[in-house]
């Protein structure tokens, strides 16, 4: 299979050209503050943040399905990264860069692995409400960070509890024209975010020029400080600022592979991969939909793959898919992964002639841009709406935010997960079931706590609505051992099966125990709606020839066959509600 390199730039025209020359340029403004404000986020040197932002963006275009997703360094996994190279540069094992290097290649590796084997429905096992709650979290963890920088101080800390302590504890070194330069950024990047864009379409502005001058606002906002900081003169009244930026481009190396490094990074490199991956298939699935196009969850392992490669061997950290540029991507008209291609030529030529002007930046201001993107990741409200729905997914949801708040991301996330399996476990071992009855003057079969049924003393209906497997094999037993205990006119239980879409041996040993109970007491036991992939599963043991019922196509087949119209009897009607 050829990559999808092929299959876009084979028909490319001068109308793509164009548009994604345009989106290009936009995505470039906007990666620019970005990539120095994330590898300073990531506890990196800022010249790595521009270094991740360019062959990644052509490895990506290479082998990566979605025609506009842009690929660079994100809020989430330079958290990550900052927190998995912490514990290694403690401990002596490399310093930051180097470890960011191996880190961004075995996430790398990773992900390809997973892509040859058709892995991508691991991240099933992130759940919606895990990952609301682990990027509300990191929302707040990040933003927690970077009160140091706007307000002038030292300290730190990798969970809420240390960074608040440690802001207060300097509470008494705040520097007055940090936090000055900090409020002014912030409010001039809130007010461009929010009320810029219409502000100019009433001043007589087209709509596209109008968002591209909004979306310009961090890097407006750069320069004004820059030339904040140059008037202030030498030392800038003691501004933190970003220092040199070595010019030109990365040259491309090895990174470091020792084996003590790569067993410290690999539980980390694995879950920055399977969260890079779940952000960008998520934002590339949304905008494929759009636009009436498809993206291919093992193709998009294979493109974020190459790209966190191409980032380890040319002095990067790791990169996904980022949520914001890829909307301003889409949103600018572009085309095919030829816009990626262009932005990284943008990128190329910022990296070239650009870095000189940028020593002279504050921190405060890096921070400040940090600060209005990571605020739109948070959503507490989401906590109540899932509360409502469901008190599962709630525990799951507020249990990855105070783990991840209280000790750190990975714990968070893991413990996030951990949970979420362990509910789902614990709910299928306890599977809904329910005795039916028939609705009058129809075929119907339902709930007799919820409607106004008829049934059959001499039947037992009784349907399942979960697969059969060695977890709730034992419940089953269970269930149809108390509903026929005490009957002495019990004659036949059937066994209700149209949401079993499987049954396991340990379900098939509880069934065949089930009919050798229900024979002892003179009982048959009975199948009805039993799906054909099922049915032919049990054609090859010999459960269908020992057992003392049939099996019925339908249930009321079944009804009608044990139960004659005679025999039926009201069942009063408790609730009104779902099957």
């Amino acid at each position: 299979m050829l990559p999808p390199l092929f299959a876009w730039i084979r028909g490319y025209n001068r109308a793509d050209l164009s548009a994604d020359l345009l989106a290009a340029v936009i995505v470039t403004i906007m990666l620019i503050p970005q990539s120095l404000a994330y590898a300073m986020l990531a506890g990196l040197p800022p010249e790595t943040g521009l270094y991740a932002s360019i062959v990644p963006l052509l490895a990506y275009a290479c082998f990566g399905s979605s025609r506009v997703l842009a690929i660079g360094p994100v809020a989430i996994v330079s958290l990550m990264t900052a927190s998995a190279v912490a514990p290694v540069v403690e401990a002596g094992l490399a310093d930051a860069p180097a470890a960011a290097l191996t880190l961004a290649a075995l996430s790398g590796a990773a992900l390809i692995i997973m892509g040859l084997l058709r892995l991508g429905f691991l991240a099933n096992f992130l759940s919606r409400p895990v990952i609301s709650g682990f990027i509300t979290a990191s929302g707040l963890l990040i933003a927690a960070g970077q009160l140091r920088h706007l307000l002038g101080v030292g300290g730190g800390g990798d969970t809420l509890p240390e960074i608040l302590a440690s802001l207060c504890a300097r509470a008494s070194e705040i520097h007055a024209l940090t936090l000055v330069m900090s409020l002014a950024v912030l409010g001039f990047l809130w007010l461009s975010r929010s009320r810029l864009r219409a502000w100019l379409l009433c001043a007589g502005l087209s709509p596209a020029l109008a968002a591209a001058c909004a979306r310009a606002a961090p890097v407006l906002a750069i320069l004004g400080t820059i030339l904040a900081a140059r008037l202030l003169g030498p030392g800038a009244q003691g501004l933190a600022l970003t220092g040199a930026i070595p010019p030109g481009l990365p040259v491309p190396g090895l990174p470091p592979f020792a084996p003590a490094l790569v067993l410290a990074l690999a539980p980390a490199a694995c879950l920055i991969s399977l969260v890079g991956f779940v952000e960008s298939v998520s934002v590339a699935s949304t905008l494929a939909a759009k636009h009436q196009q498809r993206i291919e969850p093992d193709q998009e392992l294979m493109g974020l793959g190459a790209a966190n490669i191409a980032a380890a061997f040319t002095s990067g950290f790791p990169v996904t898919g980022g949520f914001a540029r890829s909307v301003v991507n889409a949103d600018a008209g572009a085309r095919t992964q030829a816009a990626g291609v262009f932005a990284a030529c943008g990128l190329t030529l910022a990296t070239l002639f650009l870095t000189p002007l940028l020593a002279d930046l504050p921190r405060a201001t890096l921070a400040a841009t940090i600060l209005i993107a990571v605020l739109s990741l948070v959503d507490l409200p989401a906590l109540r709406r899932v509360w409502r729905y469901s008190r599962g997914d709630f525990a799951a949801m507020l249990t990855t935010i105070l783990v991840t708040l209280g000790y750190g991301v990975e714990p968070g996330i893991t413990t996030g997960v951990a949970l979420s399996l362990f509910l789902h476990l614990w709910q299928t071992t306890r599977p809904h079931s329910a005795v039916v009855g028939q609705v009058p003057g129809t075929e119907h079969y339902r709930n007799i706590e919820r409607h106004q049924v008829s049934t059959c003393p001499g039947v037992l209906s009784l349907r399942v609505d979960e697969s059969l497997w060695f977890a709730n094999a034992r419940f089953l037993e269970d269930r149809v051992a108390a509903l026929t205990a005490g009957r002495p006119g019990l004659r036949h239980v059937v066994l209700m099966c149209p949401a079993v879409n499987r049954i396991d041996s340990s379900a098939l040993a509880s069934l065949e125990e089930i009919n050798r109970r229900l024979r002892a007491a003179s009982i048959r036991f009975h199948l009805s709606e039993v799906k054909g992939p099922v049915m032919d599963r049990l054609k090859r043991t010999a459960f269908v020839d020992q057992l003392s019922g049939e099996v019925f196509l339908s249930h009321h087949e079944a009804i009608c066959q044990l139960c004659p119209p005679s025999l039926a009897a009201d069942q009063p009607r408790l609730t009104e509600g779902a099957a």
